[in-house]
């Protein structure tokens, strides 16, 4: 008898869902206007980048958000529509000029931030429109949002941690076990075909089409499901 997919596997089990103790903090934008201050800045097992923790001067609250390229503790940031133009500062991305480089940048307004956070990225506004802006972002891709959206101006601190050689597979291991990724993946080729639906063969090849419909069983969802097309463009 054969063992379950990889991908059934973790549609089903506890064990791949990204545990909610190892978050420190709930990075969203912050919606309120004014002034804070820079009190802590700590590392954050949930997030590449690091976290600064904000004191919010009118009413003393304690507010998280990342931490950008050189933040120091003591920093003050601001949150509004006419803030200063200086790293740290959250306002709406149509208020930003072109060419400025923004993080935590809102997919819809209200939605807390969805592109441009992992540690080292920032995405570029690129042109305003009456209603929209184009921003480019980390993966060169043009993205359009509402003008309404937040921004915080600067690059998120924690670059280059991709460029740090992983020297053993259990350090691969643990650094991956706190983003709840499996660890060490087998391909599908490599097995056998009690296993996986590419396994055995004479040699290590999928020996059918790997593009699967959206409705195919849990078992035999693997490869380029519902794929538009295929080859080479």
């Amino acid at each position: 008898m054969g063992k379950r997919t990889a991908s059934r596997r973790k549609g089903s089990s506890p064990k791949y869902r990204a545990p909610s103790h190892r978050y420190k903090a709930m990075i969203r934008q912050i919606k309120r206007k004014g002034e804070g201050r820079v009190i802590h800045i700590f590392h954050d097992p949930g997030h590449t980048a690091p976290v600064a923790l904000v004191e919010l001067e009118e009413t003393k609250e304690k507010v998280t958000m990342l931490a950008h390229e050189m933040m120091k503790v003591g920093q003050k940031v601001s949150f509004g529509t006419d803030v200063p133009l200086e790293p740290g500062n959250t306002l709406p991305i149509g208020n930003i000029p072109e060419g400025t480089m923004v993080y935590n940048v809102e997919k819809r307004p209200m939605d807390g931030g969805k592109f441009a956070r992992a540690g080292g990225t920032a995405a570029i506004v690129i042109s305003h429109g009456e209603k929209k802006t184009v921003v480019q972002l980390p993966s060169q891709r043009l993205v359009t949002v509402d003008n309404r959206c937040l921004a915080t101006i600067g690059l998120v601190a924690g670059g280059g941690r991709p460029e740090k050689m992983v020297a053993k597979a259990g350090k691969k291991v643990h650094y991956l076990r706190s983003k709840a990724r499996r660890y060490p993946r087998v391909s599908g080729t490599a097995m056998n075909p009690v296993d996986h639906p590419h396994g055995g063969g004479s040699h290590q090849h999928v020996g059918k089409p790997s593009t699967v419909s959206r409705h195919a069983r849990p078992g035999q969802k693997v490869g380029s499901i519902a794929a538009k097309r295929t080859g080479k463009k």
